[in-house]
C-alpha cells in the first residue's frame, strides 16, 4: 500500500447530508445482534479510510489523491459512465468519500452480513502532515458508527510515517512523535468497548516496523501505556519488536500462496494472525506513482476462495481481509461494478451465514435511498429506522420501511 500526498487539515465536520458526531438516531427499536457464523475464527477486514471526494478534500473542489494519483481525473466520465479514477476496478457507488456518513454505514453493514466481525484500519498517526489529518478524521466517523452496526475495530498503525515526517523535517524526535501517537490511541480508541481485544489488551497491528526496528524503541513507544497492548507486527518483521511482539499477522506477496502455506506451516512460538486477499493489480504504474509492480491474478473469486481455505484450515484465530477497498492495488472485496457482490457471497458461504446475496442487495437499496433522498429529514428518519433494524438482522422490518418511501 502506498501513501499518497494531499495536504494538512483541520477537522472537517461539513458537507454531508448526515453527521452522526451531532446526530443522534431516532431511538432504536432494535439492538445490534450479532451474526451467527459455523465458523468461530474471527474474521476482520483490513480498510482504507484515505478516499476523498470534491466535497470533503482539502483543498475543497480538488479530488483527493487516492483516487487521482498522478494523472487521472475523476471529473472525467466515459461513455460508460465511469469517473475516470487511479484503479482498474470501479465501485459499485462510484468513487466515494470514506468519512461520509451513508458510505460508511453501507460498508459496515456489508460487512456484517458477510459473516465479518470488524474492521482493521490503517492509520497513520496524529501528525500533521499530507492527508494524515484527514485519516484520523474519516477513522473517526467510522468508529461512530461501530457500536450502531455492532461490529469490533482495531488499528493498523503505519510507523512508516513517523519516518516520512522526520524526514519532512515536520518532527525532530521519531520516539517522541511515535509516543504521541500511542497516548492518542490509550486515550481515544483503547478504552471504546468495541475495540477488539486479544488475551484482555487492545490488539494493535503494525505494517512493519519500517521506523522503529530495535526492542529498545518499542519498549521506550510503549512505555505510555499502563499496559502494553497485544502487538502484532507484519510477517517477517516481529523480530524488530522482539519481546514487545505478541504475534505476527499474515500480508500479500508476489509468491502468493507459496508464502502462505510457508507461513501457515511453521513452528509457530507465539500467535498469528491469517491473510485472505482477492488478488494483487496495482495501478501505480499507470497512475504514474511508484509502487509494487508484481501481480497475482483474480482468477475470478478463485483466488480469493484458495487463500480463504488456507486460512480457515490454518491455526489463526484471526482471518485479516485484505483489503476491503484498496483500489491502488487491486485487493479490493467491497462490491465492484467488475466482481459485483461476488467476494462476500463467497465469504458467507464459507463462513456459514444465514444470509445471502439478497441482504446484501437490501444493504445497497438502503445506500441508494440515503443518497437519493438527501436533505429529506423525514425520509431520513424511516431510513434510520430500516437501519436500526438491519443491525438488529430484522431483514423484512427493514425492508418493510424502505417500501413506504416507495
Amino acid at each position: 500500500m502506498i501513501k499518497g500526498s494531499i495536504f494538512i487539515c483541520l477537522l472537517w465536520l461539513g458537507g454531508q447530508s448526515r453527521d452522526y458526531i451531532t446526530k443522534d438516531y431516532t431511538r432504536p427499536i432494535f439492538d445490534p445482534v450479532p451474526v451467527h457464523k459455523a465458523v468461530k475464527k474471527k474474521i476482520f477486514a483490513h480498510l482504507m479510510p484515505w478516499f476523498e471526494t470534491k466535497e470533503t478534500n482539502q483543498p475543497v473542489g480538488t479530488w483527493g489523491s487516492h483516487w487521482t494519483m498522478a494523472n487521472r481525473d475523476p471529473d472525467s466520465i466515459g461513455a460508460d459512465g465511469r469517473r475516470q479514477i487511479a484503479s482498474w476496478y470501479y465501485p459499485l457507488t462510484g468513487p466515494y468519500a470514506s468519512g461520509d456518513p451513508d458510505l460508511i454505514e453501507y460498508q459496515l453493514l456489508l460487512m456484517k452480513y458477510s459473516g465479518i466481525d470488524g474492521v482493521c484500519i490503517d492509520w497513520p498517526g496524529i501528525t500533521p502532515l499530507y492527508d494524515y489529518p484527514l485519516l484520523v478524521r474519516n477513522t473517526e466517523k467510522v468508529i461512530s458508527l461501530i457500536g450502531k452496526v455492532g461490529l469490533h475495530y482495531a488499528i493498523v498503525y503505519e510507523d512508516q510515517d513517523i519516518n516520512i515526517a522526520y524526514k519532512k523535517g515536520v518532527i525532530k524526535d521519531k520516539i517522541a512523535a511515535a509516543r504521541e501517537d500511542m497516548h492518542y490511541l490509550q486515550t481515544h480508541y483503547f478504552t471504546d468497548s468495541n475495540y477488539e481485544r486479544f488475551e484482555g489488551r487492545p490488539l494493535l497491528l503494525d505494517f512493519g516496523p519500517q521506523t522503529f526496528m530495535k526492542e529498545n524503541d518499542w519498549s521506550a513507544i510503549f512505555s505510555v501505556f499502563p499496559r502494553p497492548p497485544s502487538f502484532f507486527p507484519l510477517w517477517d518483521h516481529d523480530a524488530s519488536a522482539v519481546r514487545n511482539a505478541t504475534g505476527t499477522f499474515a500480508w500479500i506477496n508476489a509468491d502468493n500462496l507459496v508464502s502462505l502455506s510457508r507461513f501457515y506451516t511453521a513452528d509457530h512460538s507465539h500467535p498469528f494472525i491469517a491473510s485472505a486477499y482477492p488478488g494483487f493489480n496495482a495501478f501505480y504504474a499507470a497512475g504514474g506513482w511508484g509502487g509494487p509492480t508484481f501481480s497475482i491474478d483474480h482468477d475470478s473469486l478463485l483466488t480469493f476462495q484458495k487463500t480463504l481455505d488456507l486460512a480457515l484450515q490454518s491455526n489463526a484465530a484471526y482471518i485479516q481481509l485484505p483489503t476491503w477497498n484498496d483500489y491502488g492495488e487491486g485487493t479490493i472485496i467491497e462490491p465492484t461494478r467488475e466482481f459485483q457482490f461476488g467476494f462476500l457471497t463467497t465469504l458467507q458461504q464459507n463462513l456459514g451465514v444465514p444470509f445471502g446475496k439478497p441482504e446484501l442487495e437490501l444493504v445497497e437499496r438502503l445506500y441508494r435511498l440515503r443518497k437519493q433522498y438527501s436533505g429529506n429529514a423525514a425520509i431520513q428518519q424511516k431510513l434510520d429506522q430500516a437501519f436500526n433494524a438491519m443491525s438488529a438482522l430484522q431483514t423484512t422490518k427493514a425492508e418493510a420501511f424502505m417500501n413506504t418511501i416507495q
